[in-house]
């Protein structure tokens, strides 16, 4: 493999230097107790030439070599019946399910309840934060975006696109979902091959991709940033909007996604066990990305006009509405300066909703009892998941 010399390029960077002295970075800091410094660089920036290659091989020998509903049903039997030794199978299918079939000795399925019902009893707020936060956020580091424009995501549409997402992260998140064979092993294991066959697709037909500044499509270092959303990122969302959670909760969902992480094949030592090191991780990997650019502006744009685009409200009104509240809630959690780059809307009154929610979160925390809280957040995100699967699977929808 080629080699490159990567150096915390933006580090003196305005869009960087903000972020992590005035914006939601200084806020992370505080919120982890992170000590941010490079001594740690050299340590994780190979990753941004480092991809999944025992997923890769999966697909060259499944996927490349028979039709894609064939290849599918084959993965299944694996993923539901499991692969010994001694099956006749391809090496590399043998590779990949020796390694995800063996439960690492750090793994704690008690601490992964804690994570899972952390998820549940935020109810729409884990929704609001994985929108809002999490997604649009993202979009502002340009090279992190660069795969999702290769493999042409926004011809696919943010309906779509959220429906995936959701769909994944409701399915991992459940009770006992990441059991062997269960349903959240089983979309680990599926989006690990979705991975890895948009990376040889990019590869053989994107002539323009950019490995020096880009890094590998779909790289290693790009994917711990990804899943520190879902953890890290995730929680102060949560935080931002009033909720409250255990120290076992916190721990349980950084637990939960290091093994989501590690069933998708990031290399364990880029998965962080808590806020503080997850912080430190997400320093370093944004010192090598540049501010938004014209992409990210689009896929920010298409994610907000998701709400008027999708059917599940019946009224024009109902829709307007609820991009407007995207767009509040955009504004608190991102922070001027990302909103700006991103080109997102100023709308009149946007702390107004927000800032109820906190009060809100804050009355429903302290009188409501937890487990009616999981119980009804579970119910709650089932039905926002189902009314999208609804719609996106109708085939008169594009």
């Amino acid at each position: 493999m080629e080699q490159h010399n990567l150096q915390p390029r933006f580090k003196d960077s305005p869009h960087f230097t903000d972020f992590w002295t005035k914006g939601n970075g200084k806020q992370l800091t505080e919120f982890s107790g992170a000590e941010l410094n490079f001594k740690d660089f050299e340590k994780f920036s190979h990753f941004y030439y480092h991809v999944d290659e025992i997923g890769d091989e999966v697909v060259k020998d499944i996927y490349l070599t028979k039709k894609y509903t064939e290849a599918s049903r084959e993965i299944e039997q694996y993923i539901r019946n499991g692969v010994s030794e001694n099956d006749e199978v391809p090496q590399s299918v043998k590779k990949m399910f020796v390694q995800t079939q063996e439960i690492p000795n750090w793994l704690d399925y008690d601490l992964i309840k804690s994570g899972a019902e952390l998820c549940m009893r935020s109810n729409l707020d884990s929704l609001i934060s994985l929108r809002d936060y999490c997604l649009i956020g993202g979009y502002d580091y340009a090279y992190l975006n660069k795969p999702l424009i290769a493999t042409e995501a926004l011809k696919k549409g943010a309906v779509k696109r959220l429906s995936e997402t959701l769909d994944f992260w409701v399915n991992v998140t459940r009770y006992d979902a990441l059991e062997i064979h269960k349903k959240g092993y089983e979309f680990a294991i599926k989006t690990r091959l979705i991975h890895s066959y948009a990376r040889l697709s990019i590869k053989k037909h994107y002539k323009k991709w950019d490995t020096e500044n880009w890094g590998e499509p779909i790289n290693s270092w790009d994917m711990m940033a990804t899943y520190v959303g879902f953890s890290l990122v995730f929680l102060h969302s949560l935080y931002k909007l009033g909720n409250t959670f255990s120290e076992k909760e916190e721990k349980g969902l950084f637990h939960l996604w290091k093994y989501v992480g590690y069933l998708l094949g990031i290399p364990e030592n880029l998965l962080p066990d808590n806020k503080k090191q997850a912080t430190e991780y997400f320093y370093l990997w944004t010192s090598i990305q540049p501010p938004s650019d014209k992409d990210s502006v689009l896929l920010a744009h298409s994610l907000l006009n998701e709400s008027l685009e999708n059917p599940i409200l019946k009224f024009e009104f109902q829709r307007k509405n609820l991009r407007y509240l995207h767009i509040c809630c955009t504004w608190f959690l991102l922070g001027e300066n990302v909103c700006k780059r991103l080109k997102i809307p100023d709308v009149p009154f946007k702390s107004g909703f927000p800032m109820t929610k906190r009060i809100i979160n804050k009355i429903y925390d302290s009188t409501v009892g937890r487990e009616a809280r999981i119980k009804k957040g579970n119910k709650d995100q089932m039905k926002v998941l189902k009314d999208y699967l609804n719609i996106t699977q109708n085939s008169n929808f594009h």
